[in-house]
């Protein structure tokens, strides 16, 4: 059995500074994802822990971010608000070709994001 894991930080400053950045948000965020971003109270923390577990991911993977884009790694929730990644493109294509799957823990503080991905494979 496979086990990585990546960890990543954000400062939340930074990403408030982005916010108005329509480039930023077309950069970073598929479409499946903005949605929930933009709708949430506190914007700013929540884009930074997606941005942070984006990072994660491409710790875990092990590749960095090398031949797919930020948005092709979704950071979406389920009924209960856990996080969980969806991939598409070269992103899902990697992931398949290693065989592996993803879980994720997100955090935050009033100043900083955190996030880290499991990848477990055979």
């Amino acid at each position: 059995m496979q086990l990585k894991v990546g960890v990543d930080a954000v400062e939340i400053e930074r990403i408030e500074r982005e916010l108005d950045n329509e480039a930023f948000w077309d950069r970073v965020l598929g479409p499946n994802e903005r949605p929930y971003y933009e709708s949430r109270g506190q914007k700013a923390q929540s884009l930074a822990a997606a941005f942070a577990a984006k990072e994660a991911f491409t710790k875990a993977l092990g590749t960095g971010l090398r031949g797919f884009s930020l948005r092709e790694v979704e950071v979406l929730h389920d009924g209960l608000g856990a996080p969980h990644y969806a991939f598409s493109g070269k992103a899902a294509e990697k992931v398949a070709e290693l065989g592996l799957s993803f879980e994720l823990s997100l955090t935050h503080t009033g100043t900083t994001a955190v996030a880290v991905a499991v990848a477990v494979g055979e």
